[in-house]
């Protein structure tokens, strides 16, 4: 039951991503996730309804900076799908909770995890470089599914800091609201100028408040009941059927089914999230 309730979740999560990539066409990734962010944190407040006098300034500073790099991490893997397959991003993107559980590790079956983490991703790597040269479509989606790693490390740290402080969820969604603010320009501005159009249309906003509904806000809430009732490392075991889950959307809803060399670099990441589990905090699902 359990494994099956974090297996709706991710399924949510990668449908979501699936629907954002057919607003490609109308809008940039990096618009389409803003419009994630700002509506899933818009569905968030509207229902928890936080009370101002409970937010100190400190703490509305640490979900902001939490809530921008969400935002940030989420634009930086929508635009990573735009041109590498969603499996593969997904398996690249997990470098950053890797990294972070085996930061400081001196555990042997730590560094085979990190090891086979870096081989899984180089063959998915390969596979989207194979005979393209440097600035083509894969070279620039590997970029942005590395960057989406490292927000998604930073976004570990920091949401730590918020959990600490007895922000959850209710952390989330102000931080999200603060993000989306603080990223508004440089996640709208281009497409105000380049195709402003797309704004006026409804559908744009609704799908919006659809992929933050789909992709952010259903995988928390039940990442939450996931995590209350089997605890912070058997959860961190579970993460290990993301990328598989995210394979198998992407070959039902985009056609994208891997080869042989990325099945094998994408089932290496597997292993490395299963050998890190009890070491890794618990990640809420990236991406």
């Amino acid at each position: 039951m359990i494994p099956a309730m974090f297996v709706i979740g991710a399924i949510s999560q990668y449908v979501g991503a699936s629907l954002g990539v057919g607003l490609f066409e109308q809008l940039s990734p990096v618009a389409v996730a803003w419009l994630r962010g700002a509506g899933a944190g818009l569905i968030l407040l509207l229902a928890l309804r936080p009370r101002r006098a409970d937010w100190t300034p400190a703490r509305l500073r640490a979900a902001a900076l939490f809530g921008t790099v969400t935002v940030a991490m989420n634009m930086a893997f929508y635009e990573a799908i735009d041109h590498i397959d969603l499996g593969t991003a997904v398996a690249i993107e997990f470098l950053g909770p890797i990294a972070v559980a085996v930061a400081g590790s001196r555990r042997a079956v730590d560094l085979v995890a990190a090891a086979a983490a870096l081989v899984g991703v180089v063959c998915v790597a390969g596979v989207n470089l194979d005979g393209a040269g440097l600035g083509s479509g894969g070279a620039i989606g590997i970029a942005c599914a590395l960057l989406a790693a490292a927000l998604w490390a930073a976004y570990i740290v920091l949401g730590k800091r918020v959990a600490d402080a007895g922000g959850g969820i209710e952390g989330l969604g102000v931080g999200l609201a603060a993000g989306a603010l603080v990223l508004a320009l440089p996640g709208l501005g281009p497409d105000l100028v380049s195709r402003p159009e797309a704004f006026l249309s409804w559908e744009v906003w609704v799908l919006g408040l659809g992929l933050g509904l789909l992709s952010s806000v259903v995988p928390y809430a039940l990442d939450q009941v996931v995590l209350t009732r089997v605890g912070r490392e058997r959860f961190a075991l579970l993460l290990a059927l993301l990328p598989v889950t995210a394979t198998g959307v992407g070959a039902v809803m985009l056609g994208q089914r891997p080869g042989w060399l990325e099945a094998v670099g994408i089932a290496l990441v597997v292993v490395a999230i299963a050998l890190t589990s009890r070491r890794t905090p618990a990640p809420d699902s990236g991406g």
